[in-house]
């Protein structure tokens, strides 16, 4: 794509089948036979392509992932190991982490529920990535002296993941919650804790060699060079964040060609027509996740460049979708499935007339 390197293919095997008969859980789940449409998808796509949602456990989502119907707290403790039975998901995102540390045994019952060359996406605890202690509606209540504290990010986050996900743990994020104004006002200061933190970080090749930490952000003003510098010096990775608070993905490519070559991270979390602070009607919106109500194709069309580029390179793609994006998760990532194929498709018949 114009806007992101294109180095050329390296060749690699096409990734095996990753259906299997429907098997069943003691919970009774089930899972969907796929249809023929996905199998194929799923096997033209890279095996650097690790595409998955934005945790797991939606009744809305039978038929889809799971044959039948059944209730949300079933799924969320037995359904993973059904969902990743599905030919287009190789990841999950996490994210109770974030509201409540998890312990290295939560984090290795996780992984004993999933194939292994399944990846996982895990979000740090707010603990650390939120400058505000806040009440139960979220507002901020006081200021957090945890914030981007190495020690209890280690302590907290990194130990845990590494010790109970081990090899499958995928992209570490620290999704840094909007700062209060004072906080905005003081933007080197923060830079500087950040750069104190990634610092400080142990290294995670040895444990987990496909893992990589990656930096969300909530507000715009951290998307400097001076952000892109930090990370880089750390070998952090920028979390491509697609939500009304940060610019749309066109305009973020910029920052992406800066920190390019490198794995791509990406967690697709609201529709742009919701607003920044629309996850309230987004849920009422979409109700059961069972529709694409507000497709983005465009979005979609400029990830599947990106995903596509990363992949070529050689790199992993760690790209996860939340219902809230289109209305449903699961279709969502068959769209974008579709997307990549088409972008391959594209690349190939456009590479011979670019020789000449």
């Amino acid at each position: 794509m114009d806007d992101l390197p294109h180095p050329e293919s390296a060749s690699a095997p096409p990734p095996k089948s990753r259906t299997s008969p429907a098997k069943r859980p003691r919970a009774g789940i089930v899972a969907q036979p796929p249809d023929d449409e996905t199998v194929a998808l799923a096997a033209a796509l890279s095996p650097n392509i690790r595409l998955g949602t934005s945790s797991w456990g939606y009744p809305g989502w039978q038929g889809l992932v799971w044959v039948g119907r059944h209730g949300e707290s079933n799924l969320s403790r037995q359904a993973l190991s059904v969902y990743a039975q599905h030919p287009l998901f190789r990841a999950v995102s996490i994210d109770r982490g974030f509201y409540q540390r998890l312990t290295a045994s939560q984090y290795e019952r996780y992984a004993q529920q999933v194939p292994a060359d399944f990846r996982f996406t895990i979000k740090a605890p707010s603990l650390v990535t939120d400058a505000l202690v806040r009440s139960e509606d979220g507002r901020g209540r006081q200021t957090n002296e945890a914030f981007l504290d190495p020690r209890l990010a280690i302590q907290e986050f990194i130990e845990p993941v590494l010790q109970g996900l081990g090899e499958k743990a995928g992209a570490l994020v620290f999704q840094l919650s909007p700062l209060p104004l004072q906080m905005l006002d003081r933007m080197p200061a923060q830079l500087d804790r950040l750069h104190a933190l990634l610092g400080a970080l142990p290294s995670l090749r040895e444990r987990s060699p496909d893992a990589v930490v990656a930096v969300e952000v909530r507000d715009p003003e951290w998307l400097t060079p001076d952000f892109v510098a930090i990370l880089k010096q750390h070998g952090a990775r920028y979390c491509l964040g697609l939500h009304p608070k940060l610019p749309p993905i066109d305009h973020q490519l910029p920052l992406l060609r800066a920190m390019w070559p490198g794995p791509l991270v990406c967690r697709w979390n609201l529709h742009r027509l919701h607003g920044p602070f629309g996850y309230e009607d987004a849920q009422k919106r979409y109700g059961e996740y069972d529709t694409l109500m507000d497709p983005d194709p465009d979005t979609r069309a400029v990830l599947a460049k990106v995903i596509h580029a990363t992949a070529q390179a050689g790199h992993a793609a760690y790209v996860t979708v939340s219902n809230h994006a289109e209305g449903s998760a699961p279709r969502s990532v068959k769209a974008l499935a579709q997307a990549l194929v088409d972008e391959a498709q594209a690349a190939a018949a456009a590479a011979p007339s670019q020789e000449a």
